[in-house]
C-alpha cells in the first residue's frame, strides 16, 4: 500500500506540473504540442502493429481488408515457433543462444574498436589523418553486398568458418560509430588532456578516465547501433556457416517461409519470431533513449 501511495503521489505531482506548464503556453506552443503528439502516435503505429500481428490467429493474418488490431489474441504462434524444430535435431533455442553470444561479442567489439580508432583520429595529428578519416567516411557509402566475395575469401583463409568468430569479425568495423565518436572527441578540450599528461597520465588513462566518460552519450548511441547491426544480421549465417548449429535466429526466421510451396504456411510462426527479434532492440533503445537524445542534441556543438 505504501508503494501504491507513493506512485499515486508521484503521478499527481507530475500531472500538476504538466497542467501548469500547459496553462502557461501560448497558442503556437499548444499547436506544436498537439502536432508533435499526433506525429508521435503515428510513429508508434508500426510498433503496435508488430505486437498485434504476433498474436493474431492464422485466419486473421490473411483477412481482407486486413485488420490493424487483433480480434482474438492467441499464443498459438509462439507455441508453433517452439514446435517448428521438433522434427529436426536443432531446437529454436539453439538459434536464440547463438544470436545472444554473437550479439554480445560483436557489440562489445564494435564499441571498443570504434573508441580505439576514433581517439587517435581526434587527438593525435599524425600524417595522413585526414586521408584515413576520409576513407572511413567513404566506406559508409559502400554497399555491403559488393563486399560479399572478398569477405568470404578472407573468412575462409582465416579458418573461422562455422565458428562464432566467423559471425563477429566480418561485422566488427562500424564506420558510423567511428565517425560519431570522433566528432564527440573533437569537442573535448586539448588543455584538459595536457593537464592530465602533466600529472603523469598515460594515453590509456586519458582514454578510459577522461575521454570515454565525457563521450558517454555517443557511446550509448554506438552501443544501440552495434546491437541492432549484430542482432538483426543474417548474412554471416548464410555465407560463412554451413553447420546449422552455428546459425542465428534472424537466419532461422528468414528460412521459416522460404522454399515453401505457398506463402500461407508458417506465417504465424514468422510473425511471432519477428516480435522476438524486435523486442531486444526496443528494450535497449528505451533504456538508452536519454543518452541518444543527448547525442543528437550535442553532435553539432563545438
Amino acid at each position: 500500500m505504501a508503494v501504491l501511495n507513493k506512485m499515486r503521489q508521484s503521478m499527481a505531482r507530475t500531472w500538476s506540473l504538466y497542467r501548469s506548464d500547459f496553462r502557461s503556453m501560448d497558442k503556437t506552443q499548444i499547436f506544436l504540442l498537439l502536432l508533435l503528439t499526433l506525429l508521435a502516435v503515428f510513429m508508434l503505429l508500426p510498433l503496435v502493429f508488430i505486437f498485434n500481428h504476433a498474436f493474431k490467429p492464422l485466419h486473421e493474418l490473411f483477412l481482407f481488408p486486413p485488420t490493424f488490431f487483433v480480434r482474438q489474441p492467441t499464443l498459438q504462434n509462439f507455441t508453433d515457433l517452439l514446435q517448428a524444430t521438433q522434427d529436426t535435431f536443432l531446437p529454436v533455442t539453439r538459434f536464440i543462444f547463438n544470436s545472444i553470444v554473437v550479439t554480445l561479442l560483436s557489440t562489445v567489439g564494435m564499441v571498443i574498436l570504434g573508441a580505439l580508432c576514433a581517439y587517435p583520429l581526434a587527438k593525435h595529428p599524425f600524417p595522413g589523418r585526414k586521408i584515413v578519416f576520409g576513407v572511413i567516411l567513404l566506406s559508409i557509402m559502400i554497399s555491403v553486398e559488393t563486399m560479399g566475395i572478398p569477405r568470404y575469401i578472407v573468412v575462409k583463409s582465416l579458418g573461422i568458418m562455422n565458428t562464432y568468430w566467423g559471425h563477429v569479425l566480418p561485422i566488427l568495423a562500424l564506420p558510423v560509430g567511428v565517425f560519431l565518436l570522433k566528432q564527440f572527441m573533437d569537442q573535448v578540450p586539448d588543455e584538459l588532456l595536457e593537464a592530465a599528461k602533466l600529472d603523469g597520465a598515460t594515453e590509456w588513462q586519458l582514454l578510459v578516465r577522461i575521454i570515454l566518460p565525457i563521450v558517454t552519450p555517443a557511446m550509448a548511441t554506438i552501443t544501440i547501433l552495434s546491437f541492432q547491426t549484430a542482432w538483426s544480421n543474417s548474412e554471416t549465417s548464410a555465407l560463412f556457416m554451413q553447420d546449422d548449429a552455428m546459425k542465428t535466429l534472424p537466419f532461422y526466421v528468414e528460412s521459416l517461409t522460404s522454399n515453401l510451396a505457398n506463402t500461407v504456411a508458417r506465417q504465424g510462426v514468422a510473425a511471432a519470431a519477428s516480435l522476438i527479434i524486435f523486442m531486444p532492440n526496443l528494450i535497449i533503445f528505451l533504456l538508452s533513449q536519454r543518452k541518444v537524445i543527448q547525442t543528437m542534441a550535442h553532435s553539432g556543438i563545438k
